[in-house]
This record gives structure tokens, sequence and C-alpha cells, in this order.
């Protein structure tokens, strides 16, 4: 597969800490971000690479040269006059004839490249987002999709939002089918999102690819200096996915938000103290974040599936709104036990995701290729306790809503705290 890198960019906003360089040259412990997708692409077998440069490309050019001192090779396109985010692909119209990637220059990033395009093959999508949960979703574009991954719409960083919405971002990445430089008549400037994404949305030929990898725009110098730090503790290289991840399995109920009952409408969903930041503490911690929750309110006809995707997408606005994240979130609709008003009877089934069954944590497990016995479970029941152990995790019992008197399993946890902040920092102590 070949990758295009849009390498034009000036970098305007972090002239205070680079100045007179193109904006992908930009240094991070002494190497040019571009660099870095350079080794990152050519770790997947990607060899062959379009930078697309303008502002003071030759700078680029001399760095590079033919990619050779890298394993790849490269070619270039020299834009006289800036064409947008996607207006240079009309010279590539002739060149590409599978998918390709295109990416952005000013991220900092080290992706599972196989991964990317395995989704894009297999949804044959037009186009594939790579989409992931971020610090600052109110100031992002947000990928609105549905369950099987199909881009609905972008909505755009400067539109005010009046609704609960899930944190999922678009990163800057992309896989494209050729098919798409069909719609390049000529050299003119063009915006990828409003020119060609938005059409290809509308024909439901759009899909978003997920993902816990590190990828951060560098463009400010506030992010220019967070992205410094992960590079240098190694935490950019280690979320990557070609490795294995450690990963926080959290319950919901009773160990995120406050226990009512059985909480079936998007009001009832309140935070519990601390938890904000006990998720934000474990983001910036080599650690995933991933909540698996039983939810026996849809079998029972008590919540539909769209009122619980408005309780996650509350839970998900509220978190994002303190620079927090959940990095997924996976959920049993089935009830075993019948005699419900308004039941569905094909979700009143002996499942083997309810837990203390582990299916939850295994497609979790297999999605984000973790880890199970460097994890954790932490949650306030002894069914909590029950799968953590039967999946092989470290396992953390929360003295807020049950507090381990539900009762109903034996299961002993290898360590009690108070609250979900107290048993993040206990992980996180324990992980040194």
């Amino acid at each position: 597969m070949k990758a295009v890198i849009m390498a034009g960019g000036k970098g305007t906003r972090i002239q205070a800490v680079a100045k007179d360089i193109p904006k992908p040259m930009v240094t991070v412990s002494g190497k040019p971000i571009l660099e870095y997708q350079i080794e990152s692409l050519a770790k997947a077998g990607i060899t062959d690479i379009t930078l697309v440069i303008g502002y003071l490309g030759n700078v680029i050019q001399n760095y590079f040269r033919d990619g050779a001192a890298y394993g790849v090779l490269i070619d270039y396109i020299l834009e006289e006059e800036p064409l947008g985010t996607a207006g240079a692909l009309y010279y590539l119209k002739d060149k590409i004839r599978d998918d390709f990637l295109l990416i952005f220059g000013d991220l900092m990033l080290d992706i599972d490249w196989t991964r990317f395009m395995k989704f894009h093959k297999e949804k044959q999508s037009s186009i594939t987002l790579f989409g992931h949960p971020n610090t600052h979703p109110a100031d992002s574009d947000l990928i609105l999709t549905d369950r099987e991954g199909k881009v609905i719409g972008i909505d755009p960083k400067n539109h005010v939002r009046d609704y609960y919405y899930h944190n999922f971002v678009n990163a800057g990445l992309y896989c494209i089918s050729p098919s798409i430089l069909k719609l390049f008549a000529k050299a003119e400037k063009k915006c990828l999102e409003k020119d060609i994404i938005t059409d290809q949305v509308g024909q439901g030929s759009v899909y978003a690819y997920k993902s816990t990898e590190y990828v951060k725009d560098m463009g400010t110098p506030d992010r220019y200096a967070s992205v410094t730090r992960n590079v240098e503790t190694g935490l950019v290289r280690s979320r990557s996915l070609r490795n294995k991840q450690k990963c926080i399995f959290l319950d919901r109920d009773g160990t995120i938000n406050r226990l009512v009952g059985f909480l079936n409408e998007a009001d009832q969903m309140e935070l519990l103290p601390g938890v904000t930041e006990a998720i934000k503490k474990a983001n910036t911690s080599e650690y995933l974040v991933i909540v698996v929750t039983n939810q026996p309110v849809i079998a029972r006809g008590e919540c539909s599936y769209e009122e619980l995707e408005r309780i996650h997408a509350k839970m998900e606005t509220e978190l994002g709104e303190k620079g927090a994240y959940v990095d997924d979130i996976f959920f049993c609709p089935h009830h075993p036990h019948k005699g419900y008003a308004g039941e569905i009877p094909e979700l009143k089934i002996d499942c083997e995701c309810r837990k203390p069954k582990t299916g939850m944590l295994m497609e979790a497990a297999e999605k984000y290729n973790i880890d199970l016995n460097s994890s954790w479970y932490v949650g306030d029941t002894t069914t909590d306790i029950q799968t953590g152990i039967n999946a092989g995790t470290h396992t953390m019992l929360v003295q807020t809503g049950e507090g381990g008197k539900d009762g109903k399993y034996s299961a002993v946890p290898e360590c009690i705290e108070p609250d979900l902040y107290s048993a993040v920092e206990k992980i996180l102590e324990l992980s040194f």
C-alpha cells in the first residue's frame, strides 16, 4: 500500500517553538515529526511514500532525499500554491491503482497500520477515517457513526453542541480507495472533509476505525510539550497495537456513576466524586481504560439501545469536558430470566458475555491486543471480582456502590480501595 503525507504546513501556531522550518520538520527529541511517521510506516512494510510539500519544501527534500536511508522510496509533489487538504491528490490520479493511506504531517504517531488497512478492506469503504477519543473533544471534529462503524455525519469543532456526544474524534489519518481520485478533475483547492468526505458520507460509503493508539497534533506549544514528554517516556511507542496493551477494565454502575438501581435514562447518570480525576490520571499512564458492563435493562425492555447510547454519551461528554476519556465501552444486553413486561425474547438468553462470564473482556482483548494477565478489573460487586478472576486479570474492589455486599460470589479481590481514584492510584503504584 502507498502512503501520501501532506507535509506542506507552515505551522503558524507553533512559531514560538520552531521558526523558519516546515511544520512537519519540527523536532521532538532530536528528530523531525515526519521522520517518526516514515519510521512507523516502514515497520509495517509500507515503503512507497509520496510527500506533498510546499512551504520551504526544499528543507524536507534535502533531509529525506529518496528515502533510501529509511528503507523506503520517497517521491515528491510540490504545491506551488496551497491546494488545501486534498487538492494535491489530483496529481496522483494516474499513479495510484490501489487503496492508499493519507496522513497529515504534523501528527506524532506510532500505528499498527495493518489493523487499520484490514478494517478498511473488510468494510469495502471508499474512505476510512482513523478515530479515537481525546482530552479535548469539545474543540475537535467529532465522528458520528452507527453501531457497525459506518459514518453518518461529522460534527465540526466550531459547531454548538446541545446534545450528549461520544468522544470519538477524527485523528487526521485516512485509508482511501483509488475510486476517490476520479473526483479530482483538475488541480484546485479542495477540503478533504467538506468537499470529499461529506459527499461520500451521503452515499453511505465512509467508515471509521476506532483505535486507542497514540495520535496527537503537536501544532501548539502546549501540545508540543505534551508530545515531547510522551515520546521521552515511551508512551507513544508502547500504545502501538503492535505491542501488548495493559488495561484497567471498569464496571459502570456503582463504580463510575452513582448507583440508582437499574439506570435506564440519561438524566439518571451521575458521575461519582473523583471519577473524572481517576480516569484522567489513568489516561496519562500506560493503561487503557475500558468500561465493561451488564445492561439487562435492554433485554427486559426497560431501556432502548438508543437511550443506552445517550447514557454513555452523557458519561463521555462530562468526562471530556474535564479532559478525561474512556477508550471504549462494552456492554451485555442479555438477561437469562424471563417474565418481565416488555421483555425482548431474543435477548433473554444465557450468553457468553454477561458477567461473570468473560465474553466482553475477550472481545476487548482481541480488538486492542490486551494482555489480560497484566490488566485489572475494578468494580463494586463480587460479580465484578469473579469476572476478573475468570478472565485472569488482577482485581480491585471499590467501596462505592454495592461495596462488595451483593453476596453473589465468594470471590476475594486482590485489593480493596474506598473509591475509583484510590483504586487507580494503587494500580499505578503497583505498576512500578
